[in-house]
Formats: C-alpha cells, sequence, structure tokens
C-alpha cells in the first residue's frame, strides 16, 4: 500500500495534517517531533506507506539508505553540531506509536528530557 488514509503520518504527507518540516522530495519527508526528546528531534519518514521497519523488502533498501544518508546533514542543519542518535522504533514491544516507518533524529546540548 503506497498511502494509507487511517494514518497520521500518511495525512502529514498528503498535507492534511500541518508539520513543521524541515525536508521534502518526492521520497521523503522530515519534520520536527510533537513530543520532542531533545533540543533537536526530528523524523524522517517515507513518503511510500510502510507500516515498519519489519515490512521493508529488498526493494526498500536504497530508500532506508536515502533516510539515513540524509540524518547528518539535516542533523547539523538543526542545531545537532556535537552528534545525534538515530532511533527506528519497530513493532508494539519495540515501542512504535505511529505505524508508519520513521527514524527519529535526536541530537543538541544535553541533558535532554528522555535518553
Amino acid at each position: 500500500m503506497t498511502h494509507d488514509p487511517n494514518c497520521i503520518f500518511c495525512k502529514i504527507v498528503a498535507g492534511q495534517i500541518p508539520a513543521k518540516k524541515v525536508f521534502e522530495d518526492e521520497q521523503l519527508l522530515a519534520f520536527h517531533d510533537i513530543r520532542p526528546h531533545a533540543p533537536v528531534h526530528f523524523l524522517i519518514i517515507p513518503k511510500l506507506h510502510l507500516a515498519s521497519l519489519e515490512e521493508v523488502q529488498p526493494e526498500h533498501e536504497a530508500l532506508l539508505g536515502r533516510m539515513l544518508g540524509l540524518a547528518p546533514r539535516l542533523a547539523r542543519e538543526q542545531g545537532a553540531d556535537n552528534g545525534f542518535r538515530t532511533v527506528v522504533n519497530t513493532g508494539i514491544d519495540g515501542g512504535q506509536e505511529v505505524f508508519h516507518l520513521h527514524v527519529h533524529v535526536m541530537g543538541g546540548p544535553r541533558p535532554w528530557k528522555i535518553g
């Protein structure tokens, strides 16, 4: 499925729900987390709906590479000059709350609220 009409992130991609965007191109969207755990905290999502990392297939490898490859540049642009953390929560037991694949990018001066 390329779009899930019930998915909050698909609605953000479609422009139905506003988000503070960090980056957008034809495949990816990055936007600030609404409950940040660090001074810099944004998400990178594919515009293609994949519920979680568990759904990734070999044909998605380039997309995943683009997501992680974009993280350092955007982290620096957002002010994470001294390092950052990337997190992909997968499934209920992995702490995933929104079932659309996303990479959390967190950085900035410590201490952070969580982590």
